[in-house]
């Protein structure tokens, strides 16, 4: 979450948190949900399905037709009513990332996998990468301007895959959450 402001004086606050599971969990995603639609109602019950919407739009890989993630919420520009009162809503924002992704992380953190999904979840990652390297407008902004690389890039996941035109098995958990990244789902 970011507030920008030009010499010119004009400003604005631009954000987001949107969670990139490998693979589809109801409960999480309610959970997730349900934590930024708390957030964003405190402040506006029209901020959580209109940025839950944006990220659905935003977080688009447009040349495979499928999303990074499983949204969340996003918005730039926003600067229609008074900065403190925005400020406060991007604070509580930015707070409320360990309440939606803490018990999430502590409810699978010792969950076994196996080497497929182990793979599924690269392949993932790598998505993850081709978003952030050619569409996050962030990325482009910091590598346009001369930004520091490490720190632009530091988002990017170690380790990532690429398989040549990678389709899941027709009924398998991979095609499951593929599904929901090719069409948009109200979580909550």
């Amino acid at each position: 979450y970011r507030y920008f402001e030009t010499d010119g004086g004009v400003w604005w606050f631009g954000g987001g948190t949107d969670i990139t599971p490998s693979y589809l969990n109801l409960d999480d995603m309610k959970h997730f949900h349900g934590t930024y639609k708390e957030v964003c109602d405190k402040h506006d019950p029209e901020f959580y399905p209109k940025f839950k919407e944006w990220a659905d739009r935003y977080f688009v890989i447009s040349h495979r037709n499928e999303t990074r993630g499983l949204g969340g919420i996003f918005f730039d520009d926003l600067n229609d009513r008074e900065p403190e009162k925005l400020f406060e809503f991007a604070k509580d924002a930015v707070n409320s990332v360990v309440p939606a992704y803490g018990p999430i992380i502590e409810a699978h953190k010792d969950d076994p996998f196996t080497q497929r999904e182990k793979d599924w979840q690269q392949i993932r990652r790598g998505r993850y990468v081709e978003f952030n390297l050619v569409y996050d407008r962030g990325t482009i902004f910091g590598l346009k301007t001369g930004g520091r690389i490490e720190s632009i890039l530091m988002s990017l996941p170690e380790t990532a895959r690429w398989e040549y035109d990678h389709h899941p098995e027709e009924g398998s958990p991979e095609a499951e959450i593929m599904d929901c990244f090719k069409h948009a789902r109200e979580w909550v």
